[in-house]
């Protein structure tokens, strides 16, 4: 669900949403612009449960597309 919708706000040739289960954790789920990462669960930005956290990835992407 968050996936899509991410790619109903943006462009899916601009942004690149993967996500994919782990045995040993919750999953990962990294949002790209152009081949920069702007949002990474496996990096440390954590699990998006709140409007707060979604409209942040929005505006790193709004911002990473200049």
């Amino acid at each position: 669900m968050l996936k899509s919708t991410i790619q109903a706000e943006f462009s899916s040739n601009e942004v690149e949403v993967t996500s994919y289960a782990t045995p040993n954790v919750t999953g990962y789920f990294e949002v790209s612009v152009n081949d920069q990462l702007v949002h990474s669960k496996k990096n440390g930005d954590g699990y998006v449960d709140s409007e707060k956290k979604l409209a942040k990835i929005f505006d790193s992407i709004t911002k990473a597309l200049g």
